[in-house]
């Protein structure tokens, strides 16, 4: 579709749809648990070339999810054992050994988190910033979408693991708030009240040297004005141009010629080798309680639909996760955190 999507025309709930009974070889089927909400998926409803192919039309929507396994036919996957991957938007998944994994967490966490903090959001935020954005001591970065839940990850990293100087950029006062208070930033930006230029020339009187973008547009064009010499754009989303036709180019980047600075792209999958390394880091900050983490759960199936909206309105803050069937033994047990 083209423009905002529209709940019933674009994304439609079946609720007449049978499981089919047989497996085949070193298949599983899959109670789906908990379903993960992400920008992406706007551009998996698109024809435009990207790293993966668009879902197809008249099939359940693509979506990372976690599940339970209650029927298998693989010498891999036991009967309750708990797994992740593209479930898709749906109550029961049949998918090939090949294309689920196990989900690893430490003792006392909810599986859930693989699809976030322990999962995408955060490896995205991790290589987003030690592969390509590089801070380095006395660097200022500042992270759009802050309030994310690839934004917050990558501003805790920035900020509580390396201690370097951190602008956060979200929109309205419970994540200003959430930004100052709880992740503790050096400061805010408030997009929906705040001028971002004057804002960013306040934040960052000398210059900002890594820029985590998640959102492009205006942000990213008022950024590369303030970018100091060898600046680094970390270019992970555009959220602010997923539902519009007219998203016009950044007129600044002719800035990054006499500052010297690069503008790159990356996809996560680029590093899967490098995932154990990268979990095991992101678990450890985690369990130290350096990396905090907030979720936006939507109850039931039926809401996914609403539940991708809340993410294009700025609705949500933190990871939004619907869950699809609940389990009391495998709920998260945030205090913990």
């Amino acid at each position: 579709p083209l423009g905002e999507i529209v709940i019933g025309e674009h994304l439609v709930v079946d609720r007449d749809v049978r499981v089919r009974e047989q497996l085949e070889d070193g298949e599983v089927l899959i109670q789906v648990m908990w379903l993960s909400v992400d920008p992406g998926m706007r551009g998996w409803m698109s024809s435009a070339k990207s790293y993966l192919p668009p879902s197809p039309l008249g099939e359940p929507m693509r979506a990372n999810g976690v599940g339970r396994v209650v029927r298998s036919k693989s010498d891999n996957f036991d009967v309750g054992t708990v797994v992740s991957g593209f479930l898709g938007m749906q109550e029961y998944s049949i998918l090939p050994e090949k294309k689920i994994r196990k989900v690893v967490v430490p003792n006392g966490v909810s599986p859930r988190l693989s699809l976030g903090v322990l999962g995408n959001n955060g490896l995205t935020a991790y290589f987003g910033l030690f592969e390509v954005g590089h801070p380095k001591p006395g660097d200022t970065v500042v992270v759009s979408a802050a309030a994310g839940a690839t934004g917050s990850i990558a501003a805790q990293i920035t900020k509580s693991v390396l201690g370097y100087r951190t602008i956060g950029i979200a929109g309205g006062e419970q994540k200003r708030l959430w930004l100052s208070n709880r992740l503790k930033l050096d400061d805010v930006i408030d997009y929906k009240n705040d001028d971002i230029s004057k804002a960013l020339k306040r934040t960052c009187p000398d210059g900002i040297d890594v820029y985590f973008d998640n959102v492009g547009g205006v942000t990213l064009n008022e950024v590369l004005k303030r970018l100091n010499r060898g600046g680094r754009v970390v270019l992970c989303g555009a959220i602010s141009s997923y539902n519009t036709q007219d998203s016009p180019g950044p007129s600044n980047y002719v800035n990054l010629i006499p500052t010297r600075s690069k503008m790159e792209g990356f996809i996560v999958l680029d590093y899967v080798k490098q995932f154990p390394k990268a979990l095991a880091d992101l678990t450890l900050w985690l369990q130290e309680g350096k990396i905090k983490y907030e979720e936006d759960i939507v109850d039931g199936i039926g809401n996914t639909p609403e539940a991708l909206l809340r993410l294009f309105k700025g609705q949500n803050l933190g990871k939004v996760v619907v869950q699809v069937a609940g389990d009391g033994d495998m709920q998260a047990s945030r205090s913990l955190l």
